[in-house]
């Protein structure tokens, strides 16, 4: 395991004030002693004054900004004071902090730069909704193909990385939206290793996902067009 000084938790939030604190609690239960920071993406509710008054480093967006943000600013944050490994979940309850050793793990004693947290692998069943499980075989079918490796689970937000990764990331390489199967596809071009490791994720109990209403639309084709564009790029 690494020293607690050498890994860092991030979890962007918007509007999570119902399942914030119950993650942290989580966090600070499975991997007592690792840094956290939450990047509170411009939410209009109380989930920055629960991170703060459980002793949370919060990062304020002023204004929502989006997953793809949130994300590059914790990897800016992580990159600048010297982590060596990251690990990014989610604010809704999903992804379940019991699995975060095991995550680090791939990380540090099997020398792994990405490892994806995967409700698929190794015949797991997730209970989502009908589309939202057709989207992520689609796109894990596409990139698993494009790369010649299997891929289950590709759209995960439950992922760990080392510090070549977060150097990757604080550069123009790094400009998506949503950084899921294309994300992936970026980091295999630049010859960076990665894994899958098998999880339970939980249904959310609180909020609103990111891709309801139509956004699964605009989803779907904002990221066949990223894929299009990132197997396009040399090496």
């Amino acid at each position: 395991m690494a020293k607690t000084s050498e890994a860092l938790i991030i979890i962007p939030a918007f509007n999570e004030e119902g399942s914030i604190a119950s993650v942290l609690c989580e966090c600070r239960k499975y991997v007592p002693g690792v840094d956290l920071v939450v990047i509170n993406d411009g939410s209009r509710d109380r989930t920055e004054e629960i991170c703060i008054s459980n002793n949370i480093n919060v990062i304020n967006l002023c204004v929502n900004l989006g997953v793809g943000t949130a994300l590059q600013t914790g990897y800016k944050y992580a990159h600048r004071k010297g982590y060596k490994y990251l690990i990014q979940l989610d604010a809704d309850g999903q992804h379940d902090p019991s699995n975060i050793p095991a995550i680090l793990s791939a990380l540090i004693e099997s020398g792994y730069d990405f490892v994806i947290a995967s409700r698929f692998k190794d015949k797991n069943k997730y209970t989502g909704g009908r589309v939202r499980n057709i989207g992520i075989f689609f796109f894990s079918r596409i990139l698993s193909m494009i790369i010649k490796e299997k891929l289950t689970d590709p759209t995960s937000g439950f992922r760990g990385m080392n510090d070549k990764i977060l150097e990757y990331c604080v550069t123009d390489n790094y400009n998506f939206e949503y950084p899921d199967a294309n994300f992936i596809l970026a980091l295999h071009k630049a010859g960076f290793k990665f894994k899958e490791v098998p999880v339970i994720m939980r249904q959310r109990k609180f909020g609103k996902s990111q891709h309801a209403g139509l956004k699964p639309i605009y989803y779907v084709l904002k990221m066949i067009l990223s894929l299009f564009i990132v197997s396009l790029r040399s090496k």
